[in-house]
Order: structure tokens, then sequence, then C-alpha cells
């Protein structure tokens, strides 16, 4: 961090460790933040991290190896900002020991199941002094990661260096500069001064580009970067540099997650010049992380596309130790489209805790909401810009007809979107086996009540949805039936069946008016079938497809052939305005319930051969009560297939 103000022609040796003047252009957001002791303690302390294999390395006293997982969907990048206090070769003071700790934490935790670091980002301020001796350490400290083969960027904060990015040679040049990268597998580049790089490391296969960049970049290493972005267009981008938002709060102010801690930072007036040079218009620059202030602190901005750009501020200097070579782990699961966020200092966690000082052992993990977060981020939608998502195409229907299936009902190709389908309208069975479909609406419904959609569940064959706008109290919408005489409606499946469609429920969905209506449901109430015992309801339909009250829960209940009370499998709770593929699977004697391939917790252990039947209709969106249809569907409903046998996941209608 500067202990000055953002004057680059002020000399290293000039600075002191105390008094810091924030940027004029913070508005008067200007404050004091006084820095932190720099003396050494004792031994290097034995290596130990969370995982097996990291902690056998650290008990034999050795590094591991460096082996990230280029593949999987979870991966970690590491963050180190200024470490300059463990740096300061004119004072004789140079503590390598935390730093090396944490670089043995990166090497070990790579390729692990819980961080699988893929790279580290240090943030500049590698020094206090920019002094050649201090250099001469930090050229030590950094070769172990060098002999490890591990991958990282490094980039020259105001502590090492005076000047922009023309300043010619350094010390700082001399020992981090390009030639350091020669060998390294993800250096891509730099620009001709040799302060900004460029860095590819593979993740969650694919490749991600790290523009580390010089404290004071001028207008050619812009330039530079511009062409390093456009030369790889369908890269995400993780922006670095010293100096780019700053907190409006000063360690005056206790504690220090004070404000919003999603919205406590600002740019500084160089950051203003960074984002008008070249993040507003590169949409594949998604997050960028400084040092150089405290406390840390994150803001959101949207760039010129309207896509969101997360910035962040790290920097743990004038904490216990001078941070103590602190790193923030960005831990990128695509899976859960989420980055978790940590801060930890693993020299303080490689000592026994027993043993651990006061400071020691409250600084070991740092905890507050601006430094153990989580950032929602819907990965394929923010970088459809540069990577657009590829669309699964439609399949005909021949293809869905699987052996065995007795009705296939889709909505493609039929009316144009937004149109309503009025009573009496035919939607044709594409199994050929007859169970076509009749539009029923209840009267003084709406006449939008059911219309043709071109949403879909992206896995589904047609791309195309039914939309109702049903409800109860009173019953209204529109629903459909099977014919009076269709083979369907006599079937009753011994063999098992498989029965499958896709919903979508809108944000109006409520559970009063909404909740407990069918997605598909078999007309005939259980009392008329002769069942009782525990569990029944004599009104009830006799196979009922729904979305509960109770939090929007998929459920299939229904009456078995073997047994006079019911069989309910029961799923989780649903979103709204999210597709979701529902499965119901009996293989004769047991029946399970998918949702999106995944089979639910109430999944009955018990017999349950058959569904009972009366002979009468099937009601797509329809739910029958004590023998009258008391709700009716609402949201939309894909396409929905019944087979009379027991289908594997791999030949559902979402199958690949």
């Amino acid at each position: 961090m500067s202990s000055i103000d953002d004057n680059p022609s002020q000399k290293p040796t000039e600075r002191t460790r105390r008094g810091f003047l924030r940027n004029a252009a913070l508005a008067g957001a200007g404050a004091a933040a006084v820095g932190v002791g720099t003396s050494v303690v004792g031994a290097t302390p034995a290596f130990a991290a969370d995982t097996a294999d990291a902690a056998d390395a650290a008990k034999s006293g050795r590094t591991g190896t460096w082996r990230p997982d280029q593949t999987a969907l979870q991966f970690t990048l590491a963050v180190m900002p200024d470490t300059q206090f463990l740096y300061w070769g004119s004072q004789d003071s140079v503590n390598r020991t935390p730093q090396e700790e944490s670089f043995r934490y990166i090497i070990n935790n790579s390729g692990d199941g819980t961080d699988n670091i893929v790279f580290m980002a240090h943030l500049g301020d590698l020094t206090q002094d920019a002094d050649p001796s201090s250099f001469q350490q930090v050229d030590k400290a950094f070769a172990l990661l060098d002999s490890h083969g591990a991958a990282y960027s490094v980039l020259a904060g105001n502590h090492d260096v005076t000047g922009d990015d023309s300043r010619g040679d350094t010390p700082y040049l001399q020992t981090m500069g390009p030639h350091r990268f020669k060998h390294a597998k993800t250096f891509a580049g730099a620009d001709p001064t040799g302060y900004n790089t460029a860095h590819i490391f593979q993740a969650a296969g694919r490749s991600w580009l790290v523009l580390a960049l010089d404290w004071r970049t001028t207008d050619q290493g812009f330039a530079w970067a511009n062409d390093v972005i456009k030369a790889h267009p369908k890269m995400p981008v993780i922006l670095t540099s010293h100096d780019i938002v700053a907190s409006p709060y000063d360690d005056n102010v206790f504690p220090y997650e004070s404000g919003d801690p999603e919205d406590n930072a600002v740019l500084s007036g160089y950051g203003q010049t960074v984002w008008d040079k070249l993040i507003n218009d590169n949409d594949q620059i998604f997050l960028t992380l400084n040092g150089h202030y405290w406390p840390p602190g994150r803001t959101t901005k949207k760039n010129a596309a309207g896509h969101d750009v997360a910035m962040h501020i790290t920097n743990y200097q004038n904490r216990y130790f001078g941070g103590g070579g602190m790193i923030r782990l960005y831990h990128f699961d695509l899976a859960r489209n989420t980055i978790d966020v940590e801060t930890i200092n693993p020299w303080i966690l490689a000592q026994d805790p027993e043993s651990r000082n006061e400071l020691a052992a409250e600084h070991a993990r740092i905890t507050g909401p601006v430094d153990n977060f989580s950032i929602p981020i819907d990965f394929e939608k923010r970088f459809a810009g540069f990577i657009p998502v590829p669309v699964r195409p439609a399949r005909p229907a021949s293809r869905e007809l699987v052996k065995g299936t007795l009705a296939y009902w889709r909505f493609d190709g039929q009316g144009a979107p937004g149109t309503s389908l009025s009573e009496g309208q035919k939607i044709h069975d594409l199994s050929g086996k007859g169970n076509d479909l009749t539009v029923v609406t209840v009267p003084g419904a709406a006449s939008d009540a059911l219309t043709w959609s071109a949403d879909h569940h992206p896995d589904q064959p047609g791309h195309a949805s039914l939309k109702f706008v049903g409800g109860r109290n009173p019953v209204h919408g529109s629903y459909l039936t099977t014919g009076p005489k269709a083979p369907l409606n006599s079937e009753t499946f011994r063999s098992g069946y498989t029965i499958e469609t896709f919903v979508m429920m809108p944000l109006d969905w409520d559970a009063g008016k909404n909740g407990n209506a069918s997605i598909l449901s078999r007309r005939g109430s259980a009392g008329a079938a002769g069942k009782h015992g525990k569990n029944t309801d004599p009104n009830e339909p006799l196979a009922q497809f729904a979305i509960t009250n109770n939090g929007r829960e998929a459920q299939f209940n229904h009456y078995p052939m073997n047994d006079t009370y019911p069989t309910t499998n029961w799923g989780h709770g649903m979103v709204e305005l999210k597709w979701w593929h529902l499965a119901v699977v009996n293989d004769g004697r047991y029946t399970k319930l998918y949702v999106e391939g995944a089979p639910v917790v109430d999944n009955p252990n018990r017999l349950s051969v058959g569904l009972t039947s009366l002979g009468l209709p099937w009601l797509v969106g329809g739910h029958e009560y004590a023998g009258a249809v008391d709700v009716v569907f609402h949201g939309n409903v894909g396409d929905i297939r019944i087979v009379n046998r027991p289908l594997s996941m791999n030949e559902f209608l979402t199958a690949k």
C-alpha cells in the first residue's frame, strides 16, 4: 500500500511506513492508515494443511507436487496482496518465512479435491523499499514456486518502483521481469517495457487469461493489454493491478466491515483511468483484483455491455506481522455458479495451535463479511457475450419414440407463441397410439388461460411449451384431457413405467392459489376404486404428478395395484423461472422420482406395482377432487412422455 498520495514520481527511499493520504479523487474520503511492525520471529514452523496429502507433506518437512486438475469444475485462484513489510532490506529487516509458507500451501493444495489451486496472483508491493537487497530475498522466496513449476503472476507496486511503466530498468524488473517466466507454461507474453504481463491458465476445461499490469500503466501499456484481450477473444479475463478500487473507510473505522460489505469500494483516481481505458469496453474482464488500499472491500460495476464486473481490494499489510504472507482463496465452482472467497494465513495455520500467540490466533483465518464471502455468478450467462452458449437443437419426435412409448405430447410447430388455445382444440399423441389431448376451458376463464410458448428446458427435445394460467378460489384456467376411449385410460403398467415432463413456475406462483395443482393426473377417485388405509384420501385422484403447496416440491402420489393405500414420492423445493425435468420410474416393484436426473430423498422403499385404473381419462394441467376439477396448473409445461417400461437415465428425454 502506498504511504503517500498517488504521485508516481515519489522516490521509494522517501516513503515512510506510517501515514497514508487517500487519493484526492475520492472526494473527501481520505484518511490515515497506520502501519505495523515487521520484527522477525523464530524458526520456520512445520507446514500443516487441511488435506491429507498436504498434511503428509508437512509431517515429512517437504513441499509437495504442483498438480492442479485442469478439468474439474471446481478450482481455486490464490491471491497474495502486499507483502512489503516482510522485505525491508535497507533496514536489515527481512523474513521470507511467512511468504514461503504460503507458497508451500499453494503448491501442496494444488490438485486436491478441496482447493485445486491452479494459479497464484501477487498484487504488488513485494518490497517496502525497492532495494536490491530486498529483491534478492524476494527472488529466493519465489524460487520455491519456480522449482515446483507452480503457475503465478506478479506485478510492481508503488513500493517496488517509481514513475510509470516507461521507467526503464529497476531491481524489480531484473528480479521479477519476463525472463523469470521463460520456462513457465502459463506465461503468455509481456509488453515491450516488461512491466505488463499476460498469463493463461487452464481450469474447468477452458483457458483463463490473467493480466498483471504495472501500478501506473501508460497508453502504450493499455494498448498492449487491449491487443492481448483481442488476441484471445474467447477467454474470461481476470485483471490484476496494484491500484484500481479503494475503500471509502479508513482504519479509524472499526470494525472494518463498515457500510455495505458488498458495496464498500470505489474507483480511485487511477482506477477510473483503468476503467475508462481497459475495463469498460472489454466484456471479457469480469473480475479485478488489487491491493494498495485498506481495509478490504468490494463493489460491482456495470460495463459498457451492461454486464457485472466484480472489483475487489484485498490487503492485510496493516494486520499482525504485516499480514504474514496472508492469501485470499477464490474458489470457483462452475457447477454451483458461485465463487466462494476465504482469507487464510498458512504461516499461522502451520503453527501448533497451542503455541500461537494471541495475535497469531486471531489472524489464522479472517472471517468477516469483507474477507469471507460468496459471489453468485452464472458463468455461462456472464461469458455468453464472448463465449456463446451452444443451443441444443430440437430433436424430431421420431427419435424420442423409444420402445414401449404409449403417449408423447409436445407443443412445437402448432401455434405462434403467445396465441391462445381454444376449447376443443386437439393436440395429437405423437406415439401413434391414439391418446390425443383435447382442450377444456373452465367457464369464465380468461382468453389467455392457455397459450403456446417458445420457452423450453435447454435439453428438451421440443423447443416449445404450453403456458397455463390457472388456479383455484375460484377454479380458473384451461387444461387438457385424453378422450373417453383413449387406450391410455385403462393401462395399469404392471411391468413398470416411466413418466417424464418438463415444468417451469412463474414468479407469481402462489402456494394458496396454485399449490397441489397437477401437471398430469389420472381421473377417478381413490374411494371409487375401493382404496382405504393409511394416508388414503378417498376423494383424491388415483395418480397425480403435482407441485405441492409446501415449497414448490415435485410429488408423485399414486395408488398401486398391490395396495389399498398410496405410495408418495416427494421431491425438494424448486425455484421459479427455472426449467425442471421431472421423471417417475417404476421397475415393476419400486417407484423413484427424479428431478433433473437426480433421485430425490423421499423415494419410499415400498412395493408399488402398477397404477390403479377406473378406465377414466388422464388430465394435463388439471387436478380432480371428489369427481370435479378443483384447480388448474399455473406455469409452463413442456414435452410429456409415458412409456410402459422403466427407462435408465441415459434414455430420458434429456439424454445427450
